[in-house]
């Protein structure tokens, strides 16, 4: 004989086996909402930061890159040095301060925050691209004038003047964001937080009891 199970209705509060466990031990959408818009935060403050470091590299890059002389006479405006290495010097100069400034801003955003994330890595990489840019057309506009023919005038006929500074390899720009990236995935990897390994719990054996086998059939 056994005895009659109660009634779903009938059974005391607490004991209902379908019952959702509805504790605190597992974060739902309210906790999860709060770190989603501390990452935005984080991601938005990064990308402006880092689009703002272009103001140094455009400067760094105007101070930096080799002027190309040209010289002007009645009829039409030359080269001075016509086997001068200055022409590409400025694509060159731009590249090297761009991937030194992707390796610095890189190591700030990991010493930032070195869980990374998502939404931080995206704010790194479009705040360089905009940075990149933005240097791009400050050195140009702080540059010797775009006007070949309007310095050359002021220059006078036979004077040296500067040509206009400019970015022949508009891939160029692509340097500082991929140098930033690789070198946040590198500092990720190496000195990043790591999650911790998975504990397997075994269960333990039953007691088969007297008179029965135990697991090894003995």
């Amino acid at each position: 004989m056994t005895a009659p199970l109660t009634p779903p209705h009938q059974q005391p509060p607490g004991n209902d086996p379908w019952q959702t466990n509805t504790g605190g031990s597992h974060p739902g959408p309210v906790e999860e909402a709060p770190a989603m818009k501390k990452d935005l935060r984080d991601a938005v403050l990064v990308a402006l930061a880092v689009t703002l470091a272009g103001v140094a590299l455009g400067l760094l890059w105007l101070w930096l890159a080799p002027k190309v002389p040209l010289i002007a006479d009645d009829k039409a405006v030359f080269l001075k040095d016509t086997e001068g290495e200055e022409a590409i010097g400025g694509d060159g100069t731009f590249i090297l301060l761009a991937l030194g400034l992707g390796a610095l801003s890189a190591a700030g955003v990991f010493l930032f925050r070195r869980k990374g994330g998502i939404a931080l890595v995206a704010g790194l990489a479009v705040g360089a691209l905009l940075g990149s840019v933005l240097a791009w057309r400050l050195g140009i506009w702080l540059g010797p004038n775009q006007d070949v023919v309007a310095a050359a005038k002021a220059a006078g006929k036979g004077v040296t003047f500067d040509a206009p500074l400019k970015l022949d390899a508009k891939s160029a720009l692509l340097a500082w964001p991929i140098a930033a990236m690789a070198v946040h995935l590198g500092l990720t990897a190496l000195f990043g937080p790591r999650d911790p390994d998975p504990v397997w719990h075994v269960p333990p054996l039953e007691d088969p009891g007297p008179g029965k086998p135990d697991a090894a059939g003995l």
